[in-house]
């Protein structure tokens, strides 16, 4: 076996050539690790909580007054502090991925301003999600703080999501797919996405699953904010059911209502397990996966928007351009 084969077979070797060397096809890999990332610290943020290890580490930024990590405590189990360090462990390779990312988008000739600014969001937002987190820590578990460093990660997806979707696009003029009434209820959707997704951390913040036995919790009735809750959820899927027969009845792109669908079907699964996870008293198995939902939820619906409008094929240098997204439609 050569020497080049060695050297193209080792996962470091190539792991630092898609960020030193970065191709158009790296930076669109490395962009989609940085989602994935950033969608998995949700998760494990939630397994925190669950877990009841939310001041398993009882200071910030060290675990403990005396240690950065995890030592003997006669108020915390080891379990706990172990879950609650490795969450903020965590954090170093979210913010690997978006070094990564933004060394690639750097070094990429020719250079894009607009992937290195998208690029350079995210070293940014990571960084506020950890101090964020430190303030949760710090405020013992208030619910409107813990709400707030939950809802920082859907923030810090946008330009992830972005940077993702147009590092597999051309750099032409944006031209929109849709017509302006169905670009708004496009909006309008993202709107009542995050809204639905405030409002969940609001369920949450009134909810059994407070982090510690300690923790403060909203003072709303648990029926009344789970309602708003509800509501929020079937505003959602009516504004996708409308947005998929607009974009049937106005021709628009066959990605575009694919994208449409995905969202669709991604709701009526997270909504199941709502209700389900609901009416058998919020099992922790079954928050997690409706937590995991949110967050591929919120992709989702991100990936509509963006695929409402084009920027062109990408042209590699030396290569051919793919092809188009297809006929424009007439305006709806």
């Amino acid at each position: 076996m050569s020497a080049v084969t060695d050297r193209t077979r080792n996962p470091l070797v190539r792991l630092r050539d898609a960020i030193w060397r970065p191709t158009p096809g790296s930076v669109r890999a490395l962009a989609l690790f940085s989602v994935i990332v950033n969608a998995g610290i949700i998760v494990t943020g939630g397994a925190v909580r669950l877990t009841k290890s939310g001041l398993g580490c009882s200071t910030w930024p060290k675990c403990t007054p005396e240690s950065m990590i995890p030592t003997s405590s006669p108020d915390h189990s080891p379990v706990h502090m172990a879950i609650e360090f490795g969450n903020r462990t965590l954090t170093f390779l979210v913010l690997g991925a978006a070094v990564a990312v933004l060394t690639a988008t750097w070094r990429s000739a020719p250079r894009r301003r607009d992937l290195v600014l998208l690029a350079a969001l995210q070293p940014a937002g990571v960084v506020a999600q950890a101090l964020w987190g430190g303030l949760t820590v710090l405020s013992d578990l208030h619910p409107a703080v813990v709400a707030g460093h939950f809802m920082l990660s859907p923030v810090v997806l946008v330009p992830a999501v972005a940077l993702w979707v147009r590092a597999g696009e051309g750099d032409e003029p944006a031209r929109r797919l849709v017509g302006e009434r169905v670009r708004a209820l496009t909006l309008a959707l993202v709107a009542a996405t995050a809204a639905l997704m405030v409002a969940g951390t609001v369920v949450t913040g009134t909810g059994p699953h407070a982090g510690d036995d300690r923790a403060e919790r909203f003072s709303f009735e648990i029926v009344q904010v789970t309602r708003v809750h509800s509501l929020l959820a079937w505003l959602t899927v009516a504004l996708t059911a409308t947005l998929v027969v607009a974009l049937w009845r106005t021709g628009a792109p066959a990605a575009v209502r694919r994208r449409a669908l995905e969202a669709l079907a991604l709701e009526l699964a997270q909504g199941a397990i709502g209700y389900v996870q609901y009416f058998l008293g919020v099992p922790e198995i079954l928050v997690a996966l409706h937590m995991l939902g949110a967050a591929v939820l919120w992709i989702a619906v991100l990936r509509v928007c963006f695929a409402t409008r084009t920027r062109g094929p990408l042209v590699v240098p030396g290569g051919a351009p793919a092809p188009a997204g297809g006929p424009v439609p007439q305006p709806a």
